[in-house]
């Protein structure tokens, strides 16, 4: 396996770095940014915020300014993606991470009102508050991935991600190939995006380093969502599903499917944007938080 990122050489340009910090917790090395603690009062919303597999806190770039201006806002890079450091592969499971998350909270005296979370940052949220290691008032998915590979996909894809996490080889061979911009481009269109100029030079950056790549495989290869969503049910405060029109990774009928299973619910759909739509389309994320916060304080 290559090297990790290394915050010196490869974050001068990073995306709002004057607000990075490094935090050991629960094992691991945590690249962590945090919004709003010098300009807000004490007592302002704080709101939580969990990117996706293969991303890292650059997703938020620019919704975390924007939610800055009127909530205390924290972000990071889960473990084994961009600066944060690796665990071990069994600990990329959906609950270790949660766990390990929810450690990191704790740490940093960090309790959200309103977490936001894009895809499999979706189920690490929805699973915290089902496990009461968090108490948020509500929580906001972005495309969120609730629900696994149904059928024949679904007992093939597990075994085949864990052969792959198993061995470097695999990791060195896909960042190999990412060297290639129009593979990066494709990759990144696949999600049914289409990203500016500087979004596509920080994935590239990110899926070129054999290290990052490795974190992502290991955390699909231990992602299991039907203890998830059976849990579900249980779930006992607003989860609003906000689904992309033309995401190609997570369909957008899916967030009808989970509605069904949720105490409180809502769903958005969201015209012409991607898997990446808060990358599209920052001030409607930003947008969506603050209309939860007014839903959240007319209901007391």
């Amino acid at each position: 396996m290559s090297e990790p990122l290394v915050w010196e050489t490869d974050a001068r340009d990073w995306p709002n770095r004057s607000h990075s910090c490094f935090v050991q917790a629960a094992g691991l090395n945590w690249h962590v940014q945090q919004f709003g603690e010098a300009t807000l009062p004490e007592n302002a919303a704080r709101v939580l915020l969990i990117h996706g597999t293969g991303s890292s806190s650059h997703s938020w770039r620019d919704v975390a300014p924007l939610l800055a201006q009127r909530y205390r806002v924290l972000s990071m890079d889960l473990p084994g993606h961009g600066f944060t450091s690796m665990p071990r592969p069994a600990e990329q499971s959906l609950t270790a991470m949660s766990r390990k998350l929810a450690a990191l909270l704790s740490s940093l005296h960090f309790a959200p009102q309103i977490v936001v979370g894009h895809s499999a940052g979706a189920a690490i949220a929805a699973r915290m508050a089902l496990d009461r290691s968090i108490a948020p008032l509500g929580i906001i998915s972005l495309n969120g991935a609730f629900i696994g590979f149904g059928g024949v996909a679904g007992q093939l894809f597990s075994p085949i991600a864990r052969l792959l996490a198993a061995g470097s080889f695999a990791s060195r061979f896909f960042a190999w190939q990412a060297s290639d911009p129009a593979i990066v481009d494709k990759l990144v269109r696949s999600t049914g995006s289409v990203l500016d100029a500087t979004g596509m030079r920080l994935y590239a950056q990110l899926v070129r380093n054999a290290s990052h790549v490795a974190g992502a495989l290991a955390m699909m290869a231990h992602w299991d969502l039907v203890p998830l969503e059976h849990a579900l049910p249980s779930l006992d405060i607003p989860l609003w599903l906000v689904a992309a029109e033309n995401d190609l990774t997570v369909p957008p009928s899916q967030a009808s499917r989970v509605a069904r299973l949720l105490q409180q619910s809502r769903v958005v759909l969201w015209p012409m944007l991607g898997h990446l739509a808060h990358e599209e389309s920052p001030a409607q994320c930003a947008a969506v938080v603050d209309e939860m916060r007014l839903a959240l304080n007319a209901a007391g």
